[in-house]
């Protein structure tokens, strides 16, 4: 495993856990070269799940595109990188629980709005700003009174 800090080649396993309920072996690692520390996961290779973008294209689901997606949509809020990194086993678990081999993006935007209203509304409204692509001031305002109608309908 090549080092991401020295890009040496070699190092040595410190720490080896199940991550994900047992989907994935988290693995800390110690580069031979410059000593530092960093952690691998390891994850048993299936049928890819295959995204159908809204131009009708199609690529490889990549769990690390979204967690970048949801990072983003989390910068500079109180939300750790643990919760986020959940949220995203939920979304691929859900995805591959529904045995589909393709999935159009919409479903999987949809998902990842769930989870950041959830966890933070203000994430979900940064994410859903750019997924639904408002054409105006209008459009954000409804997105937003739709929100407080939820709050106060106990949703």
């Amino acid at each position: 495993m090549k080092c991401p800090f020295c890009g040496y080649a070699e190092s040595k396993v410190i720490d080896t856990r199940p991550a994900d309920e047992g989907e994935r072996i988290r693995r800390r690692r110690e580069c031979l070269s410059c000593e530092k520390r960093f952690t691998t996961y390891e994850v048993v290779e299936t049928t890819p799940l295959m995204v159908i973008k809204k131009d009708g294209s199609r690529e490889v689901f990549s769990r690390d595109k979204l967690l970048r997606g949801m990072i983003k949509s989390c910068e500079k809020r109180p939300v750790s990188l643990s919760v986020l990194e959940d949220a995203v086993a939920d979304i691929q678990l859900t995805l591959q629980n529904r045995l589909e081999r393709e999935v159009p993006s919409s479903q999987i935007g949809e998902l990842c709005m769930e989870k950041l209203k959830g966890i933070d509304q203000v994430a979900y409204v940064r994410f859903a700003s750019v997924y639904r692509q408002f054409k105006d001031i209008n459009s954000f305002l409804a997105e937003l009174k739709n929100i407080l109608q939820h709050e106060e309908n106990g949703s």
